[in-house]
């Protein structure tokens, strides 16, 4: 695969081209070709611990006025598998990701922890190619960058509290949740968690825990919730 197009478009230089293969190698590709080839799992543990030192360095140098709880929100926010994703496709790595055929087939390329460890296994290659520098001034403009999103739309904050805060200064009513619905086999089971307010069924949220689909409907609620305030003040 010709990597060149991507480094051109990020401006960087990686020059042993094995480990940038294996940086986009997901492990289901190893069932189906040679068994020399490595997976990016390596990769992807180290660039998880350069990620998260050089998040954890930059807030605690700009962000002074704000205590431990806090930082670790935002920088939870900041490495979280979504974030993380988002910025995957933004940049274009998805396009550049070896699969297996199957993993391919069954959506493998837009799967957010796919496309998570593969942006953490490319850090980590950047790390060993080009040094500490060079991964920092990577994360600083694709990573960092999102921090004015998360804090604006309040992505940091746990979307479960946020909306119980919410409604009980409003309604004076703490949200509930329920399961609506569950599909797949057992190993790979898939949730759906409705947020309700009173009898009100705010949204729905689905993940492969009952506590990461209520997280998703308590965001999506959230958003409910605060568009009707805007319209209301609008008027």
């Amino acid at each position: 695969m010709d990597f060149s197009p991507l480094l051109k478009s990020l401006n960087i230089t990686i020059t042993d081209s094995d480990l940038l293969i294996r940086a986009f190698t997901h492990r289901s590709r190893l069932n189906e070709h040679d068994a020399a080839e490595r997976s990016n799992e390596r990769l992807e543990f180290l660039g998880d611990a350069v990620l998260e030192l050089v998040a954890t360095e930059y807030l605690f140098k700009n962000f002074d006025q704000l205590d431990e709880g806090q930082l670790t929100s935002l920088r939870s926010a900041l490495v979280r598998g979504k974030n993380l994703a988002k910025v995957a496709r933004k940049i274009g790595l998805n396009n550049y990701m070896l699969l297996s055929k199957g993993e391919e087939n069954s959506g493998g390329r837009n799967k957010d922890y796919i496309l998570a460890n593969m942006t953490e296994a490319f850090i980590g290659a950047i790390y060993i190619d080009q040094g500490p520098a060079a991964a920092t001034d990577f994360i600083d403009k694709h990573i960092l960058t999102t921090l004015t999103e998360i804090i604006s739309q309040k992505l940091h904050i746990d979307p479960k509290t946020f909306i119980q805060e919410l409604t009980q200064e409003m309604f004076g009513l703490t949200p509930t949740y329920q399961v609506v619905g569950e599909s797949g086999p057992d190993h790979n089971k898939i949730f759906t968690m409705a947020c309700y307010l009173g009898e009100r069924k705010l949204a729905e949220g689905s993940d492969s825990s009952k506590q990461k689909a209520e997280q998703q409907a308590a965001r999506l609620s959230i958003d409910i919730l605060q568009s009707e305030i805007n319209i209301v003040e609008d008027l």
